[in-house]
């Protein structure tokens, strides 16, 4: 037998990734989404596979190379996707038992989301519309309102295009990942299937965020911010609302009244009731999601399982993928929805009554299952990841009470490598509370030695670190580390009050749970040496990371990624900086300038001692490069052991979905410095 061999950065470009499991209503089969890094490693590749009802037999579906989101019609005869050929993903379809797939849309800027009509005769679907669609206007500009007078300034000079200034009238011009605002709005338009016409349904100065259909098709509901009396600015509102829409006359009725941040609609199965998940802001962004049933015949608002103290949905932190989670699902009879939920580090599946009476972990267990679906006898098809293995597809049985995996896409490069086991542990922090944290040994760990050790910190700060695979802490491990990582408060998890700790103190409570984490750590494995520590932390765990070389000069040398250094300045050059800080720090620069700034990293600076790399990606709009410029100037000016690493045309999710061979790029400089900087 060969000897298995320790886990390199570019491992990632033979990595491996599935999701987006749907199962066919009439005959069973799966089909998912398989992901892969390019030949070229110049970007990725997608396509849809299906396993057979039978066999589950693995075959390609569809051969496109940027395939995604496949559903099923609703009499499972064909599976629609979405295609992305350039910039503009289509809806395709494809026939269930193969055969050639034809595009069946061909709207202007392409299609963000989509759902079949109850009786598969059309298509939802969600794309943009721009304001100047009516005037002819190239539809590549990223003027949110182009200045073009009349005297030809602007035009074209003979063949050269001279370049046009952009004018801003809206607070949120930018996002992360999007640059900055194109002057378009996410609609719903519906799509003939037969005819292949569209028709606009929604309309107006708002984006239509999550939708749904009404099991009769008559209706559509959606969500939205839109301007009011009580909210004249919707782009400063931290709340939406839910709308109904007649398809056949276009009415519109508003179901909810401005009072909750509404993440996903969907009609319940007796077409009486909405069910939201949403959030009533009571705890501002660290408030939990909750399952409201609003009445559709008078909008009365039924909260149910309020005494249930976890995060409902998908909270769980990992490098393998930038987002995950499924919408709520329905049981066959109607009386119950399966979600996800957050609980001790792992993501489990709940089904719950919505009379309210009672609810049941379905599917838990020490892993991170990131997607999942109904099969029409009931049982469940999930994605799922532990701290050995990416992810993978698994089937339950409901009546047997039994697991099949399905897949196992990354066995032949698994079977190559040697990859060290998480021990869970819990502690007691000097207030009494108890924190969850996990431990992980060098890779090739020799019983009595001592080894050095790197303090990882999750961002958010409301996610999860969860039992799931994290590549980053594979290759310190693998590079002679053990790594500590854990869920202080200000995490999800554990419940409300835990999450809300951190608001209005960033660097206090926070910080001492992370410190005492490494206590414990020191008091519990004789085998960590206390005189060789390292920390690091992305977004803001890159802000705790700061933070903590400021205070402390434990750590011999940290790695800073995306972070926070400057809460005055991030106020104005973060794409949610203004209603984030407020939200936060609880004060804003031109009234609580002391306060940003006592919470401010870079106030700090001439207490760091700790060689200090300091990662970023050129185009994050979430934690802007200025926060790593200043943080970086600031130390060279000062003598201090600094270096800046710049990732062009990286946004806040490089490590998770960015350009790989600048992931790669990433990982082998976060192990570089600590093994540059931390004596073995």
């Amino acid at each position: 037998m060969t000897a298995k061999r320790l886990i390199t950065p570019e491992d990632l470009y033979r990595m491996h990734w599935v999701n987006d499991p749907v199962v066919s209503p009439a005959s069973g089969a799966i089909a998912y989404v398989h992901k892969s890094v390019k030949k070229e490693i110049d970007g990725y590749t997608s396509h849809i596979r299906l396993l057979h009802p039978d066999n589950h037999k693995d075959t390609p579906f569809t051969s496109g190379e940027n395939d995604s989101s496949p559903a099923w019609s609703p009499d499972g005869s064909q599976l629609a996707f979405l295609r992305k050929k350039g910039d503009k993903p289509q809806v395709w379809t494809i026939p269930a038992d193969g055969g050639e797939a034809r595009p069946v849309t061909d709207l202007k800027y392409g299609v963000s989301a989509f759902k079949w009509s109850p009786d598969g005769m059309q298509l939802l679907v969600r794309s943009e519309v721009s304001e100047s669609d009516g005037t002819d206007q190239d539809q590549n500009t990223s003027n949110a309102n182009n200045s073009n007078d009349n005297n030809g300034i602007n035009g074209n000079n003979g063949s050269k295009k001279l370049p046009e200034e952009a004018i801003y009238d809206r607070i949120k011009y930018k996002g992360d990942g999007i640059g900055l605002w194109n002057g378009r709005r996410a609609h719903l338009f519906l799509i003939n299937l037969a005819t292949e016409e569209s028709k606009q349904i929604t309309s107006g100065e708002f984006q239509v965020g999550s939708f749904d259909w009404s099991l009769d098709g008559s209706s559509v509901a959606y969500t939205a911010s839109i301007s009011s009396e009580q909210y004249p600015d919707p782009d400063l509102r931290l709340t939406n609302d839910a709308f109904i829409l007649n398809v056949q006359d276009g009415s519109v009725r508003q179901l909810t009244e401005g009072t909750h941040s509404i993440y996903t609609v969907a009609y319940t199965p007796d077409g009486q009731s909405l069910l939201m998940l949403a959030s009533d802001l009571s705890c501002g962004f660290a408030t939990l999601a909750r399952i409201h049933l609003i009445a559709l015949a008078d909008g009365q608002d039924q909260v149910l399982y309020t005494d249930m103290d976890v995060q409902l949905g998908h909270a769980a932190v990992s490098d393998m993928r930038a987002s995950a989670g499924t919408p709520p699902l329905f049981s066959k009879d109607g009386t119950s929805v399966y979600l996800q939920l957050n609980q001790d580090g792992g993501v489990h599946i709940g089904r719950f009554a919505l009379d309210g009476s009672s609810y049941e972990l379905v599917l838990g267990g020490e892993r991170e299952i990131y997607q999942f679906a109904l099969t029409p006898e009931e049982n469940i098809v999930f994605a799922a990841a532990d701290p050995l293995q990416p992810g993978d597809l698994f089937a339950y049985s409901a009546s047997l009470k039994q697991e099949q995996r399905l897949t196992n896409c990354n066995e032949e490069l698994w079977n190559e490598l040697n990859l060290s086991e998480p021990e869970v542990f819990t502690f007691q922090t000097g207030d009494g509370w108890t924190i969850q944290g996990w431990m992980m040994k060098p890779t090739e760990f020799t019983e009595g030695s001592k080894v050095p050790a790197v303090l990882e910190i999750h961002g958010g700060p409301q996610a999860m670190y969860a039992h799931t695979f994290m590549h980053e802490f594979q290759l310190l491990a693998a590079a002679g580390y053990a790594v500590i990582y854990t869920n202080p408060r200000g995490g999800h998890g554990y419940g409300q009050v835990h999450v809300n700790t951190v608001r209005g103190d960033y660097g206090g409570r926070d910080y001492q749970d992370l410190m005492e984490a490494v206590d414990y750590v020191l008091n519990t494995y004789s085998f960590v040496d206390a005189s060789r520590l390292g920390v690091t932390g992305g977004s803001y765990g890159g802000f705790m990371t700061n933070w903590i070389v400021g205070h402390t000069d434990r750590f011999k040398a940290a790695v800073t990624q995306r972070s926070i250094s400057n809460w005055i300045s991030f106020y104005g050059v973060s794409d949610i900086g203004y209603n984030f800080t407020e939200d936060q720090i609880w004060g804003n620069p031109w009234d609580d300038l002391e306060k940003l700034w006592k919470h401010s990293p870079l106030a700090y600076v001439k207490e760091i001692k700790t060689p200090l790399l300091i990662l970023h990606g050129e185009q994050d709009l979430r934690c802007p490069i200025e926060q790593a410029e200043q943080l970086f100037t600031a130390l060279k000016r000062l003598g201090k052991d600094t270096q800046l690493i710049r990732f062009p045309g990286a946004d806040h999710n490089l490590s998770r979905s960015g350009h790989p061979y600048l992931r790669v790029r990433r990982l082998s400089h976060i192990v570089r410095w600590f093994v540059e900087h931390i004596e073995r």
